[in-house]
């Protein structure tokens, strides 16, 4: 027996809509921005999707990702989008992208790193982008994607 039952999300008046997150990263991108208490925070999982199979998909009412917040939702996947939505209108779409350079919002791995014990924002320079694959600026330890943590 096959449930057919429909569920419905509201649209969203002003938010951001973070779409096209790889399967079962919504959560891990949530972590990454944290939530502000009483505002709407709707998570799609694994839902269907024509360009890639499957996707992940988070709506946040009354919150716009500042550029750190988008740079930590870029290191996630290579084909996230964000809509700002303002008055149920979306007013901005873009693709979010890893540009040649992550800088301050993922910890260096390597223990003896410099970043790890003076106060000095973290640099990496991209040398892949998917499979994610970046090198320290300071240490030049070459790091993947499942080693990265971003803080």
């Amino acid at each position: 027996m096959t449930d057919h039952t429909e569920y419905r999300v509201t649209a969203l008046r002003d938010g951001t809509v973070i779409d096209h997150l790889p399967p079962g990263m919504a959560l891990k991108a949530l972590e990454f921005i944290g939530h502000e208490g009483g505002n709407i925070v709707t998570v799609g999982m694994y839902l269907d999707s024509r360009k890639y199979g499957k996707k992940d998909l988070i709506k946040l009412e009354n919150k716009e990702l500042n550029e750190a917040e988008i740079a930590k939702i870029a290191i996630l996947g290579p084909h996230t989008t964000l809509a700002i939505i303002r008055d149920y209108r979306v007013v901005a779409k873009v693709a979010v992208n890893i540009g040649d350079e992550i800088a301050a919002v993922a910890t260096c791995p390597n223990p003896t790193c410099i970043t790890n014990h003076d106060d000095l924002r973290t640099r990496f320079h991209v040398m892949n982008r998917h499979p994610l694959r970046v090198r320290c600026h300071y240490c030049e330890r070459v790091v993947t994607e499942a080693e990265l943590e971003v803080t």
